[in-house]
Formats: C-alpha cells, structure tokens, sequence
C-alpha cells in the first residue's frame, strides 16, 4: 500500500501526527474516519499523488498519531482541535494552503478546518456526511436514528461503551464496516487487518469515544456559532453514498450544504458509505476534476 509515498511523524503542539506524502504538485490533504485511518485512501492516493503532493494523515486518536487522555470537557477531540493538527501538519510539511478531502469524522474535520481557517484551504470535499448539528436533527428521524445508533452509543459517558467495545474490538470494527457498505469485499485481508490492529489498542476506542462525545456537545456549539451567521467561501464538493443508509434513495446533500457555503456542488456515487473504498475509481475522478479545476 501507499507505493512511492514517505512516512513520518510530526510534532504538532502536544501531539504526534503520523503520516504519508506523496507525489507532487499542489497539496491535497485527505482525511479519514471512524473506525480506520489514513489506509481508507490506499486505493486512490497513488494516483491522485500524479497531479498533487498527497498527504495522508492518522487524525488525533487514530492509527499511529497520538491518544490523548479525554477530558470531561470534550474539548481534546473536538473537531476544532483536530483541525488546528491538521493545519499545523501541513505547515510542518511547508504548505500554509492546501486542498482537503474529508470521509466520515474527517469530512467534519475538514469543514471546520474550513470555518476556523478560511485563508488555508483552497478547496474543499466531503464524503458522505452532512454538518454535524444537521445530522443531530435528522436523527430525531425513526429510519436515520436507528442507521446511526453508534453516535447515541459512542457518546455515553462513563466508559460504558468503551467496555463493550473493548469486549471484542474486532467484530464491533467488522460490524460497522458490514453494515454502512453494500460491498464487504471492498475491504481486502491487508486493509482490514490494519483497521482492526489500531482499532484494539485501548487507548484508540477510548479516544474515539470521545470524538462521539465532542460530536455530541462542543462540536455542536462551535455549529451553532457558524450556522447563519457565516458561510464557508471556498468551492465545496459534496459526494455521498447514493446506496448508503446516511441519505434516502434519490436524497441529495447539496441543499443541505447550501445552507453552510457558497459554492456548492456534488454527486451521489453508486455504493455505500466508503466511497474511496468501494467506488474508488469513480471517487478518484470526482475528486480529480473538482481539484484540478481552475488549475492550482
């Protein structure tokens, strides 16, 4: 995986960020999401690193980057604090602006990279997800509530969930890949062995219970402040899965994100919730054209 691509680990505050660049070009930050790390790009990073220098990192929690001990006040795995390493990453790497490409927990990270940071981020695209405060709305629905059971179940204090999960990591992370993608095989031996050796380490799934608390309280307050007050400026490409459990048959995105930026378009790709996964080349030419468009 990741042919041709460097790894390394940089310093950022108080924590590690380990990651992998590659290629060259303008830079492209890719973000993933819960419950895998930078490997959710392995299919078409490669070929993206033909036109950008790619970059592929571990987020805060995840992977090889550092677990901090939560806090009660949900500010350590906000989204905020997530978006400050990812900023302070690619300054690390000499890039003060960057594109962004975020799935899942990174899509949220992403945009409020894009809120809190407007003059680093030249383009930006979410896969599959809505705003975090629009989706805590749209679960008061019976279909998308019971889809997305695990941000009710992740974000219980405690260390409830933390204990259940911690009783067999492996089928908990193999459940959640069966059930938000239509194509299992997607998820080769080597992939899925990797999710599944970062995902038992304690410190991982308490850390990624705290991103669901962040989800559930700090990140929807910092929501609130941004929500019709200010949009995000830059051109913003929504993709999700049209086949997913997160939108309806035929639902789109785009009105959703219109109401948080300006410049919105975007595509339902034919598959579940792992775009770069289970639809990459399909993905990777998505992403291609809204990157490259206008030149660098």
């Amino acid at each position: 995986m990741f042919e041709g691509f460097e790894s390394g680990i940089s310093r950022i505050g108080d924590v590690n960020i380990f990651r992998r660049v590659g290629g060259k070009g303008p830079p492209l930050l890719l973000l993933h999401g819960y419950p895998q790390t930078h490997v959710l790009w392995r299919k078409i990073a490669p070929a993206l690193a033909r036109d950008f220098t790619v970059v592929c990192p571990d987020l805060r929690g995840y992977g090889a980057s550092s677990k901090p001990v939560p806090d009660d006040a949900n500010q350590i795995y906000a989204k905020r604090a997530m978006a400050a390493d990812m900023v302070g990453l690619m300054a690390d790497l000499g890039f003060p602006a960057f594109h962004v490409a975020g799935h899942d927990r990174g899509g949220r990270v992403a945009y409020r990279l894009a809120f809190d940071h407007p003059t680093r981020v030249r383009r930006i695209a979410t896969l599959d997800i809505v705003p975090t405060l629009a989706n805590w709305g749209r679960m008061r629905e019976t279909a998308i509530g019971l889809a997305t059971y695990h941000w009710y179940f992740l974000a219980q204090p405690g260390g409830l969930p933390e204990r259940m999960i911690g009783a067999d990591p492996d089928y908990y992370l193999e459940e959640k890949l069966r059930r938000w993608s239509k194509d299992f095989a997607a998820f080769e031996p080597e992939a899925l062995d990797e999710y599944k050796r970062a995902f038992r380490e304690p410190a991982c799934i308490a850390a990624t219970c705290a991103d669901y608390r962040a989800g559930a309280s700090v990140d929807i307050l910092h929501d609130r402040v941004d929500y019709g007050s200010r949009k995000i400026a830059v051109p913003f490409l929504a993709l999700w899965g049209g086949k997913g459990r997160l939108m309806a048959e035929g639902a789109s995105q785009i009105d959703v994100w219109r109401e948080w930026a300006s410049d919105v378009r975007g595509a339902a790709l034919d598959c579940g919730h792992f775009l770069p996964e289970e639809a990459p080349d399909a993905t990777l030419a998505a992403l291609r054209a809204f990157f490259t468009e206008g030149g660098a």
